[in-house]
């Protein structure tokens, strides 16, 4: 599970009042948008989200056009960015890298570096843009271009499927026990926004998980990504489910991943924008979110 939980570095900061964020489901404090698209399939309806503003106009392509773009990012992250058993680079922000690339019409290429070198590289011009889950904050921002988020990482509760707690507002949850690594952003989140639950501290999620799937607790809340892989794992033993909506409160659980690119190159996070736009349009992101995330996290 140790690359599951990897994100947890990267993806959380403050949120950047400049970007609109839609994809807001039930429990998303804030309220900064509309619900989240909703597509239909047989079972239960999955809520895709959309990290682009509706009203945001998408400029005409004019002046110079894109020869290519050189994207870099690593190899050892699954389900984002891994080495196949064909030793070809997979995964979500490799597909992403490459839908951007033929929605822009231009050559793309995708190169690994060890995690540490990945910023250096691209301000080196070593490559274009680093598509490798970086986390958005203001010291990002500072040194590079920074595209709108690919993805953000919600807290959301798991319990037992057939268990007591079927809702998670503030009364539902009145003197529950909730299972939470000490310490974290999803304690100071119960902390600040449950006061009358009984918080249980446990030192990783993988113990509050299994305290939660053993009936030690009533439920488990933590990051949804390392829930929703735990979910459809053998860890699990089929038990148990998602409780509730997502929570995306940034000042807690940050503004989300993006992709990096040399200060200055406007003219390529601008690219990349409108066609991270587009693609959440048409649903294109959607399907590449459901292809890489059978349990979705929202």
């Amino acid at each position: 599970m140790r690359n599951a939980f990897r994100w947890f570095q990267r993806a959380m900061s403050g949120f950047s009042p400049i970007i609109a964020l839609l994809g807001l489901v039930p429990g998303l404090l804030g309220g900064m948008g509309a619900a989240a698209p909703v597509l239909a399939q047989q079972g239960p309806a999955i809520r895709i989200p959309v990290f682009v503003d509706p009203e945001r106009r998408i400029e005409r392509r004019t002046g110079p056009r894109l020869a290519s773009i050189r994207f870099l990012t690593e190899d050892d992250y699954p389900p984002f960015n891994f080495l196949g058993a064909d030793g070809q680079l997979q995964g979500f922000n490799v597909d992403l890298a490459r839908a951007i690339c033929a929605e822009l019409e231009v050559q793309c290429t995708i190169q690994p570096r060890r995690w540490d070198l990945l910023l250096p590289a691209v301000e080196a011009n070593q490559g274009d843009a680093v598509i490798a889950s970086h986390r958005i904050d203001a010291d990002l921002r500072q040194r590079f271009e920074v595209s709108l988020p690919v993805y953000r990482v919600p807290a959301r509760f798991a319990g037992h499927k057939e268990g007591a707690v079927a809702f998670t507002d503030i009364r539902a949850l009145q003197g529950k026990s909730i299972a939470v690594v000490g310490g974290s952003r999803h304690e100071a989140y119960l902390n600040a926004l449950f006061p009358a639950v009984r918080i249980e501290r446990f030192e990783s999620t993988d113990r509050a998980l299994e305290a939660m799937r053993r009936r030690q607790v009533d439920l488990a809340f933590g990051d949804a990504i390392a829930i929703a892989f735990w979910l459809n794992g053998s860890e699990s033993l089929g038990c148990c489910a998602f409780i509730g909506g997502a929570y995306a409160e940034s000042r807690f659980f940050g503004e989300g991943a993006g992709i990096v690119m040399r200060k200055g190159n406007a003219t390529l996070r601008q690219a990349i924008d409108d066609a991270l736009t587009r693609m959440s349009r048409d649903g294109r992101f959607a399907r590449l979110y459901l292809k890489h995330f059978p349990v979705p996290f929202y």
